[in-house]
């Protein structure tokens, strides 16, 4: 039977539980390195996005304009943008630069599920559960990103942990929970859904019948956590707009919650969930042993459980960690649009817990002293399937098939001294390609903006207001100017002409095109009649 280890009473306990946590603590630490390196390498690749361009414009901008910013938008992320805004005056805004902390987040994440495994009975286990997290693609994309989806995950693994040290001790002291609500009101301030992790611990703690004498205490400390994050909970509310699109965006469909939350692909996905079935099934028959074992109905103890000893299964508390908190926001999203695919990140490492538990059940189908090759061939499977993942995830148009990169190669390497940028605005904020320029000024050095109102540092939100060309024009902000770049954003394949008219108005033509893959870049230049 698979449960929680105790901590040791006698001395010559303790001595051999420190050997075991040092043996432990390198393993994790080893695993760590690990997954972090593999979100970190080729993570340069891809150009930013949307969502990148608001983490990187809001951390460029000065903290005092972008407190009084996170009052109007994006509160749930301010954590996160100020993080970040220090790493940044450290390290710079290169896309390696601004992604290797969620790269080290991953790596933490793994480390953290390493340890907390091995907290029930074999480093063997704890070692596949940390590496199984390194891979899983739903975490290999956060940790080469710049939002905070990757910290989401390493503080519900915190809060798991802080949970099982709890339930290993008889007694537990105050300053355990303290530390538990503690983590839990810093998720929250980091991402909101997050609170949900609560109800996930409660679920573990009820389905642990003598853990069930820690529901007092546990229902305090979530609620002060609760309470202490409540200012950005309110702000969330009050700024539920910004996640208004997510109605129309993204559907709730077995293909988004079954596959892309957490596995990337179809075949990822059917391997994970045929290893997590099996891990439940073995859970289902294992309580149906101890029930007929035992035969007085209580699940959670067995007969050779020791007076006042808490029992927690691995597959208990990653069920309730992958289940509780998704299961509620799916539920709620029938009312208020909540969802989308990459908000479960946090729940991701309880998935790779389950397809842990998976392999080690097969491993037990095979003769004592054998070869398990059913886990052997399994686990394979899964590398196999998750290898075109991770090579996918670091194309150079991985992140919502965002150019940013080709745009800038574009107008560094072609434009010159005196030219000018203007760029297509019909696209929602997120998918302009004006953010190529935000996110990269210097690879347009040599080019003016003759469009900008207000810069985004300058603004109320994190991206710039503009003028049209005609509007930049009759401020004669195009005077003086022969050379035009025009880029044009593509949606489906079809570039509009916006900008088009009013510079052939200006006296300016075409005279280069540049295709990109989803955008458009041509040269205008003014004729000689023409010029001012």
């Amino acid at each position: 039977m698979s449960e929680l280890l105790t901590a040791p009473r006698t001395e010559a306990g303790r001595v051999a539980h420190r050997r075991g946590d040092v043996r432990t603590l390198l393993a994790a630490v080893a695993v760590g390195l690990a997954a972090a390196l593999i979100s970190a390498i080729g993570s340069w690749t891809p150009s930013l996005w949307g969502d990148e361009a608001a983490s990187v414009l809001s951390a460029t901008r000065p903290v005092d304009t972008l407190l009084p910013m996170l009052g109007r938008v994006d509160a749930v992320h301010g954590a996160y943008y100020l993080f970040l805004h220090g790493w940044i005056e450290l390290f710079g805004a290169s896309p390696f630069s601004v992604r290797l902390p969620s790269a080290i987040s991953g790596g933490l994440c793994a480390a953290g599920v390493t340890w907390l495994c091995t907290r029930f009975g074999s480093l063997r286990f704890g070692v596949a559960a940390g590496l199984i997290t390194a891979i899983l693609p739903r975490m290999t994309y956060a940790g080469e990103e710049a939002r905070s989806s990757a910290f989401s995950a390493v503080i519900a693994t915190a809060i798991c942990l802080i949970i099982v040290e709890i339930l290993r001790r008889e007694h537990p002291s105050r300053r355990w929970w303290a530390a538990y609500g503690a983590a839990l009101a810093a998720g929250i301030v980091v991402f909101c859904y997050l609170a949900l992790m609560a109800l996930a611990v409660g679920a573990m703690l009820v389905a642990t019948p003598p853990a069930r004498r820690l529901l007092r205490p546990w229902a305090l400390a979530s609620g002060i956590a609760v309470l202490a994050a409540s200012p950005v909970l309110v702000l969330a509310v009050l700024e539920r707009d910004q996640i208004a699109f997510l109605g129309d965006r993204e559907a709730i469909t077995p293909d988004s919650v079954l596959v892309q939350m957490w596995f990337g692909s179809p075949s990822v996905a059917i391997i994970a969930w045929a290893l997590i079935a099996v891990a439940v099934a073995g859970l289902v028959i294992e309580l149906v042993r101890i029930r007929n074992a035992t035969g007085n109905g209580r699940l959670g103890r067995s007969r050779s459980e020791a007076p006042g000893r808490t029992v927690l299964r691995p597959e208990t508390l990653a069920l309730a960690w992958l289940v509780i908190p998704i299961g509620a926001v799916l539920v709620a999203s029938i009312v208020l649009p909540l969802y989308m695919a990459r908000y479960g990140t946090f729940a991701a490492p309880a998935a790779a817990v389950l397809i842990a538990l998976g392999l080690r059940r097969l491993a037990r189908l095979s003769r004592p002293g054998g070869v398990p090759i059913l886990a052997a061939v399994a686990a394979l499977a899964l590398l196999a399937t998750v290898v075109p993942v991770w090579a996918a995830q670091r194309g150079p148009y991985a992140k919502n098939d965002s150019d940013w990169n080709e745009i800038a190669a574009a107008v560094r390497d072609r434009a010159e001294p005196g030219d000018a940028v203007v760029f297509d605005e019909t696209s929602r904020p997120s998918r302009r390609p004006r953010l190529a320029m935000d996110t990269d000024p210097e690879a347009f050095r040599a080019v003016s903006d003759p469009t900008l109102r207000i810069s985004y540092a300058r603004s109320g939100t994190w991206y710039s207001s503009v003028f049209t060309v005609a509007e930049a024009a009759a401020r004669g902000r195009f005077d003086g100017i022969d050379r035009v770049w025009l880029v044009e954003y593509a949606d489906g394949g079809t570039t509009d002409d916006w900008g088009e008219a009013e510079l052939r108005a200006l006296g300016f033509r075409p005279v280069d095109r540049i295709p990109g893959h989803r955008s458009e870049i041509l040269l205008y230049e003014r004729t000689s009649s023409a010029s001012t």
